[in-house]
């Protein structure tokens, strides 16, 4: 993965759970946060979405826990772009702690590129953000995210 961080937050304490830890709910809110992130990352920022409406909806989101986040944590996310095709992004993240190596979380995201409007429509990427995407694939290429308890892949429609 990309060695910078694409997202950093503090732990709110309303994150926290009667165990001490973070809620398993909020992994969920910092990875779509994350998501934002990297959307920004590949072009697909607010003046795109506004210019093109275009976005990005999670299509499917599998996370593995291992490892808790407290309160006094700083929680960082780095991603990869595991593949791509003209209209899909399978990312994976990793979710860690700043003051600790091993990771918090990793997750797999199927994103899918959306035109909005009265009735949503999947829609290929514009050349300059598919080229991004490809960019950030080739940087994040033969790097770890986690382990993976079922496989997440880009299904071809032949």
């Amino acid at each position: 993965m990309p060695a910078e961080p694409i997202y950093r937050t503090s732990v709110d304490p309303q994150w926290i759970d009667y165990n001490g830890h973070l809620r398993d709910a909020y992994y969920g809110l910092i990875l779509s946060l994350a998501t934002d992130a990297l959307m920004d990352r590949l072009g697909m920022d607010a003046a795109y979405r506004e210019r093109t409406h275009c976005t990005l909806y999670t299509v499917e989101m599998h996370i593995h826990f291992l490892s808790e986040v407290h309160r006094s944590d700083v929680v960082l996310v780095n991603a990869a772009i595991l593949g791509s095709d003209a209209k899909r992004i399978h990312a994976a993240m990793r979710l860690g702690c700043a003051s600790r190596a091993e990771p918090a979380a990793a997750a797999e995201i199927m994103l899918l590129h959306i035109k909005q409007g009265p009735t949503p429509a999947v829609t290929p990427f514009p050349p300059d953000i598919a080229r991004a995407v490809e960019q950030f694939r080739e940087q994040s290429a033969g790097t770890s995210f986690g382990p993976g308890s079922r496989q997440m892949a880009l299904r071809s429609r032949a």
